[in-house]
């Protein structure tokens, strides 16, 4: 897969910061709450909000949090323990417990796939396997898959995911990964699809040509 943006990585942390209130707003819908983009950019910004509840004002400073942790580690090495150190940031209040791996069993809804529980060693490995890859778009979507099915935490492991990918396309210069509002239904399908048949072909073609954003140069 040819890439579909090549920035320098001082241009793609340019575009990202320029996008961060909407991929924050994205990525919210994306896990079905239901706020527009300018009640995400008051809630950013720290303005006086009516109407919001509590929580999803929560979700949202907490993925400011992460995208700032992102973009202040860019050239940091793709760890375990540096997922869990995003993770901490996008779930804090949120998930049972935030930045470590969940001991329990959890289900996802819409699949009968069942994510088995966590094991570091195992965890690693696979995470050694991915970074072995040609550093280029196709990886980062692969290990941002990998980490949405495998399902390492109680919750956020989307939003944990898609932050960690998009660590590695602007370290690359790859631009940045969104799903645009209008195709979440479609995502969704095509993620249920994965989940439960191991089908990704169709699922990273969509996430390619719909929800990668970048600068023409």
């Amino acid at each position: 897969m040819k890439d579909k943006y090549t920035m320098t990585q001082k241009e793609n942390i340019f575009l990202a910061k320029r996008n961060i209130i909407d991929a924050i707003w994205k990525s919210a819908n994306l896990e079905g709450i239901n706020i527009t983009f300018p009640e995400t950019y008051a809630i950013y910004e720290k303005l006086k909000i009516q109407n919001v509840d509590i929580a999803d004002v929560n979700t949202i400073l907490n993925l400011k949090h992460g995208w700032q942790e992102v973009l202040s580690t860019i050239n940091d090495a793709l760890t375990l323990d540096y997922i869990c150190r995003i993770h901490s940031e996008v779930s804090k209040d949120e998930a049972l417990t935030w930045g470590k791996l969940r001991t329990g069993q959890v289900g996802i809804s819409g699949t009968n796939y069942i994510p088995p529980l966590p094991d570091e060693m195992t965890i690693k490995t696979q995470l050694e396997e991915i970074t072995q890859l040609e550093p280029n778009t196709n990886r980062c979507i692969r290990l941002m898959l990998y980490l949405m099915k495998a399902q390492i935490f109680w919750d956020g492991n989307k939003r944990t995911a898609m932050l960690i990918a998009n660590k590695e396309m602007i370290k690359q210069g790859n631009g940045i990964i969104s799903i645009p509002i209008e195709h979440i239904i479609e995502f969704n399908t095509l993620l249920s699809d994965y989940y439960t048949y191991d089908r990704d072909n169709t699922l990273i073609d969509f996430i390619y040509d719909k929800a990668i954003k970048g600068i023409d140069m």
